[in-house]
């Protein structure tokens, strides 16, 4: 899931208060599961930023609304007539979501309440963790599903280095050896072997943007 966090309520504020009538617009998606930009998480904005007015003596009219994705068309044209009777949308989707907005909100501005941060996992409840990159080359079956090049500090795709210590990374004691982590899984699944292969380069122009990917059956289906 992609995640991110709420950006602070001064800076959001800063970004809003010379417009007339926002929209404080939900996600609940992968940013809702991370407790910044769900439609809960909206309306606690949009509630703040009323605050904030009423202290600063300005008008400006500040609702709330949620759809499930921002990122997907069939999600938002449904309620694009709405939307647009705003002077702003403050989206508190990814920036995916507000990218995709503003490209088909028209001539409205689409602002950021929330900071894309990366795509992670949730190994508990409140935790949120890096897994993954999106380099656009996947090699996890080499390095027993464990990312080098998300996980490692250095992203290394041959490790480790000589900063690690006792299973942890240099930069602190908190931050485990990804590739320690991958030399135990590998031991695990008795393939230990894969550690004498030398993982080339990786060709970074497959995580150059902006990227497109087409499903040929889909592309077929609307011929």
């Amino acid at each position: 899931m992609i995640v991110g966090s709420q950006k602070p309520i001064d800076e959001i504020w800063d970004m809003i208060k010379d417009f007339k009538k926002v929209l404080v617009f939900g996600c609940n998606t992968c940013v809702a599961i991370c407790h910044a930009g769900g439609e809960k998480e909206a309306e606690t904005i949009a509630s703040l930023l009323r605050m904030r007015a009423t202290e600063e003596g300005i008008d400006i009219q500040i609702d709330h609304a949620g759809i499930m994705r921002h990122c997907e068309p069939e999600f938002f044209e449904p309620v694009m007539d709405h939307v647009r009777s705003y002077d702003l949308v403050l989206s508190t989707a990814c920036g995916v979501g507000v990218n995709l907005l503003s490209e088909n909100i028209g001539n409205i501005s689409v602002y950021p309440a929330v900071n894309t941060e990366f795509f992670g996992a949730v190994p508990a409840a409140g935790e949120f963790t890096e897994l993954c990159a999106g380099c656009g080359h996947c090699i996890l079956h080499l390095t027993g599903g464990i990312c080098p090049v998300a996980r490692c500090a250095k992203g290394l795709l041959n490790g480790p280095c000589g900063g690690t210590n006792n299973g942890s990374c240099e930069i602190g004691p908190d931050v485990s050896c990804a590739w320690v982590d991958i030399h135990d899984r590998l031991k695990q699944l008795n393939r230990l072997d894969l550690m004498k292969e030398a993982i080339e380069a990786k060709d970074w122009s497959k995580a150059q943007g902006p990227r497109k990917i087409k499903v040929k059956s889909m592309e077929e289906a609307k011929k």
